[in-house]
């Protein structure tokens, strides 16, 4: 972390030049003149204005993508070319660090520790691996007769439409723009309504590390017309999404009413995190439950929000949250110190609650939080809230929260944490811990989880794939397998 006081961040953020319009065929576009307020959670201030797009703003983007991508060199420079381009777009990101931190802290109410040492270090690594492995790839040639010649080639699917959330702006935006770049295609990315700042600043920088107008274009405006607009696009050759189950079928619907575009989904998550009595380290265990359902303020689509602990160490494990719940710092996200931001915005903070007052008339028990906190900022700050005596059936246990809210579920034997784990219409992720090499195999491989921790949480590497099953979604980021959403394979059959 960069050694700046709170006080020069405040000072920072004075200073800082936000950006508003859209980013569009390598230069910055205002728009037809409607604009929305971005409004930063921590004290409920306008940022700035930013230009609302719609179905305009969206064609031009597509159309500068098709040129660049029909008759423009992307596509057709050598992958080595294409690599130094994604590495050369990642040591601006590092030289910008700081003020992409501030801007994403600003934003959407991550604290700026985190947001400088594991957003930025995020983003900038996807950047850096995809550069690297961009002229490493192989196409194929099938052993075939002596008479003839067999090719599988690997070629750019053309134009990617990329519509990321909020909670991550810049990581999971990296996690599609950089291996579609690699792969030659070109990309139109629309950013959450409630962080366009951040990606508007990413789309400059990359257009002033060279890359050629019409490759990358950021598009700002809310999902039921920008993104619709972008789904519906009969330009678009492949879809990218990362957000709600509930908007991800909107994007399939988009897809079978325009031109059947690939549509990749990354959606929500109900993650089972499971403590059997011989985890190695109960307190550890508990440590990193705690930090895993308060991290980025519970706004995690992998957090471990159903914590389900054997009941001979349920209370030893839950005591131990809910002391951590009672540590935590939660205030300014400008703060160094602070622990625990603000939620986005106030209509995601009430619908949390909401969720809270569900589980109390449901009849869980509250062992801490609860309640909004730090009410005289003007921002959206939340407890961190922990229930116990969750019952298998309610709302706290079944429906995907986002916020800092754990659910704590008891069980006896092995088979019932696998059925517990597994009882939900998610499949994103989970954790498990214990000592047994044979539980940890066995369990694994029972667990219906794109990802599956074992005596960690959150770790990983750009080595691993990242994704769902169930109605956590399809296809990978982060990897090789990344690569196989933005490509079309071709065969190729030559008779001597």
């Amino acid at each position: 972390m960069l050694d700046i006081t709170h006080e020069e961040w405040l000072r920072r953020a004075k200073a800082l030049d936000l950006p508003g319009v859209h980013h569009i065929d390598g230069a910055d576009e205002g728009g037809g003149g409607a604009v929305f307020a971005a409004v930063s959670p921590r004290d409920g201030q306008v940022l700035t204005q930013v230009a609302d797009g719609g179905a305009h703003e969206v064609d031009a983007a597509v159309a500068a993508a098709r040129r660049a991508f029909d008759s423009g060199p992307w596509p057709r420079l050598a992958p080595a070319d294409r690599g130094r381009m994604l590495l050369r777009i990642a040591d601006l990101l590092e030289e910008r660090r700081a003020d992409l931190a501030l801007t994403v802290s600003l934003e959407m109410g991550k604290p700026i520790t985190d947001a400088h040492d594991i957003e930025l270090r995020a983003v900038i690594t996807t950047f850096r691996w995809y550069g690297q492995l961009a002229d490493k790839l192989h196409d194929e040639s099938p052993h075939t007769a002596p008479d003839a010649l067999a090719l599988v080639t690997r070629e750019p699917a053309g134009v990617v439409g990329a519509v990321v959330p909020w909670n991550f702006p810049l990581t999971l935006a990296g996690w599609k723009i950089a291996p579609a770049l690699a792969a030659g295609c070109t990309v139109v990315l629309k950013p959450s309504e409630n962080s366009p700042l951040s990606a508007l600043l990413l789309g400059r920088i990359a257009t002033e590390a060279g890359l050629p107008p019409g490759v990358l274009n950021v598009v700002n405006g809310d999902g039921p017309v920008a993104g619709r607009a972008l789904g519906l696009h009969p330009g678009v050759d492949v879809l990218a999404f990362t957000g709600s189950t509930a908007v991800g079928r909107h994007f399939l619907h988009y897809s079978a009413d325009s031109n059947l575009k690939r549509v990749w989904l990354e959606l929500g998550g109900k993650s089972p995190n499971i403590v059997l009595p011989d985890a190695p380290d109960l307190e550890k265990a508990a440590a990193t439950a705690a930090w895993g359902i308060f991290f980025n303020q519970g706004e995690m689509c992998t957090a471990p929000s159903r914590l389900l602990v054997h009941s001979s160490v349920a209370e030893q494990v839950t005591e131990a949250i809910v002391r951590r719940a009672h540590e935590l710092r939660v205030g300014d996200p400008l703060d160094p110190a602070t622990e625990m931001g603000a939620m986005v915005g106030e209509n995601h903070l009430a619908r949390v609650l909401g969720h809270i007052t569900t589980g109390l008339e449901e009849g869980a028990r509250l062992r801490a939080g609860g309640d909004r906190t730090a009410g005289e900022t003007g921002g959206s700050f939340l407890q961190p809230t922990v229930f116990d005596q969750v019952d298998p059936g309610m709302r706290l246990a079944r429906e995907e929260i986002f916020g800092p809210v754990l659910s704590v579920l008891t069980f006896d034997d092995l088979d019932e944490a696998v059925r517990l784990a597994n009882a939900t219409e998610y499949g994103l992720a989970a954790g498990l811990w214990t000592s047994d090499l044979s539980t940890a195999h066995r369990v694994s491989r029972a667990l219906k989880a794109g990802t599956v921790w074992v005596n960690c949480y959150e770790e990983g590497d750009l080595t691993v794939p990242f994704g769902g099953m169930k109605q956590s979604g399809n296809g990978r980021d982060k990897s090789a397998h990344a690569l196989e959403k933005y490509t079309e394979l071709k065969t190729t059959w030559i008779q001597l």
